[in-house]
């Protein structure tokens, strides 16, 4: 019997993001799955501490980090993804249809650099292909609903959901960003859902849920199935659609929607630095219709 994974999860509070260092403790090889890079848009300041301590869990535990998994381009974190490539030589892969999500971005933000292919990453999986990480086998499940190119990442009894799912009090990823659909993501938390009940599920975010006094990101799926506050076993696919629909249209846009999207479509590279050797990124403005001063 293959030895379990060695899961090892960094919680950033700020945005509530779980990155996972996951290893074959016989080979001592590793994949890190949504990692952050540290941003403050208030001053424009990038940092790297997030990703430094993981890369120094990996030193201190002797692993050799080989991939850099991203469950989807994130809009509410960046990604360390280039940062640790550099350091380690890792792939950076991701769910194979980034690339429609790359061409919808592309255009809102004015990128002609951007691939729209997916060209930016390493590796693009498609739904059921598989990959070895020493002993490991993972499988790559495609997850759309929350964006269209979401993918979650099955190892042993183990899958990485990002934003498919959060813990049972808190509920379901939103699905008003371009290219989500709320019927996608109903029928991919109930494939999910289908699988063994003891099957643990890792979450990518955890908000704290009111009533609860810490945070956690590890549940079964039988607790969601049982638990769920969106989605548990009962919600009908049009109830559930209704529901998401309806709550999507009060939900403000993340905090850090903007630059998140403009880096990760890019594999977590900065957009290119002009001439002045300095890095921007964009804010669209969105004007009141018939702006006739600006």
């Amino acid at each position: 019997m293959t030895n379990p994974a060695h899961i090892q999860a960094f919680f950033d509070e700020p945005t509530f993001t779980v990155t996972y260092l996951v290893g074959d403790p016989v080979t001592r090889q590793a994949v890190v799955i949504d990692s952050l890079l540290d941003f403050d848009p208030a001053s424009g300041k990038v940092s790297t501490g997030s990703a430094e301590a993981v890369l120094a869990a990996a030193k201190a535990g002797e692993w050799t980090i080989t991939r850099v998994l991203e469950t989807h381009a994130h809009a509410d974190h960046l990604s360390a993804a280039p940062l640790i490539k550099a350091r380690t030589g890792a792939r950076i892969g991701i769910g194979a249809h980034i690339g429609s999500v790359q061409q919808v971005f592309a255009g809102v933000f004015n990128t002609p650099d951007v691939s729209g292919t997916g060209a930016e990453f390493d590796d693009l999986f498609t739904d059921g292909e598989t990959f070895a990480v020493g002993e490991l086998v993972f499988e790559v499940l495609h997850t759309p609903g929350h964006t269209a190119a979401c993918v979650s990442y099955k190892v042993g009894d183990a899958i990485f959901v990002g934003d498919t799912l959060f813990m049972p009090d808190y509920g379901t990823a939103r699905t008003d960003f371009p290219g989500g659909n709320a019927t996608e993501l109903y029928h991919s938390i109930r494939r999910m859902l289908a699988y063994p009940p003891e099957t643990r599920l890792f979450m990518c975010h955890d908000y704290k849920a009111p009533g609860r006094d810490e945070y956690v990101w590890e549940t079964t799926v039988a607790e969601q199935r049982a638990k769920n506050i969106h989605i548990h076993d009962g919600v009908s696919e049009a109830d559930y659609v209704a529901m998401r629909e309806g709550r999507d249209k009060g939900l403000s846009a993340p905090r850090l929607l903007l630059p998140s999207v403009q880096v990760n479509i890019r594999a977590g590279h900065l957009p290119p630095a002009e001439d002045n050797a300095v890095h921007y990124l964009k804010l669209p403005l969105r004007l009141p219709e018939g702006t006739d001063w600006a």
